[in-house]
């Protein structure tokens, strides 16, 4: 029924407690995960879930924040995009949450990383995972400047763990992405967050559980992992005055419709 469609199911709070978990989703109804990627010396660890259980996908790329790692050319995503069960190019974007006392000029080198992401996406067919904190001007931008319009071409794919305004939300829309929601939205200081999934069209709506990070009330302090996830959908069925059962429906179903490989 549920669709956890951003876990790092490879972190070390989690990959010791795997089969653990997958009792768990299987208790909670949770049918697949897919797991993201954030170092190119990550990827074997993610993509060998993906292939060792069929329930379960993988992204190919290198998170923002993540420095001294292996940066990744355009040729090593369209490589290891290219494997089957890759169904997506992420997590990618941009942070500058921790700029500290880095200028905006310091990290170019976040927004070249972002481009060679979207140019991998655009080449291989395959949607993109969003990241942005601090930074969604720039996200938007660099979307847009890269083509990303919604039109035929585009990668199109999903602002993941959603924590904008309404009008991020809206150009994200506009660009064509889908727009995933976490357990910050169970938080009690949310309510903007709220505001902004009670608003999203239902067929642009996705669930997370961004695991092991953000347990949902009523798990808040624990170590997330994907059998939390009917926690969000139930906040968000709350939110939008229907049954849970169909927000699990809605939102698996937007996962098939933009991970086109899942149904492979």
């Amino acid at each position: 029924m549920f669709t956890d469609s951003h876990c790092h199911l490879t972190f070390p709070e989690l990959v010791s407690s795997l089969e653990d978990i997958r009792f768990a989703m299987a208790a909670a109804q949770v049918d697949r995960a897919l797991c993201i990627c954030t170092t190119l010396e990550e990827f074997s660890a993610v993509h060998g879930l993906a292939m060792r259980y069929d329930n379960f996908w993988s992204t190919v790329g290198v998170h923002p924040d993540n420095e001294d790692v292996a940066e990744p050319a355009l040729a090593d995503l369209l490589q290891r995009g290219a494997l089957p069960r890759v169904v997506a190019v992420g997590e990618t974007g941009l942070d500058y949450y921790r700029l500290g006392t880095r200028t905006h000029a310091d990290m170019e080198w976040q927004r070249e990383r972002f481009r060679t992401h979207i140019r991998a996406a655009r080449q291989l067919g395959k949607p993109l995972v969003i990241h942005t904190r601090s930074a969604s001007d720039d996200t938007l931008a660099i979307l847009r400047e890269e083509g990303e319009d919604g039109s035929a071409g585009s990668a199109g794919g999903v602002f993941h763990c959603f924590t904008e305004s309404r009008e991020v939300a809206k150009a994200a829309l506009e660009m064509g992405f889908y727009i995933s929601f976490s357990g910050i939205l169970t938080f009690k200081t949310a309510q903007d967050i709220r505001d902004v999934a009670a608003w999203v069209p239902m067929d642009r709506l996705l669930i997370e559980t961004d695991s092991p990070y953000l347990a949902p009330v009523p798990f808040r302090g624990k170590t997330n992992n994907p059998s939390y996830v009917p926690c969000v959908a139930q906040q968000l069925a709350q939110l939008r005055g229907c049954s849970v059962e169909s927000i699990g429906e809605v939102t698996s179903r937007n996962f098939e419709q933009l991970f086109r490989g899942v149904n492979a």
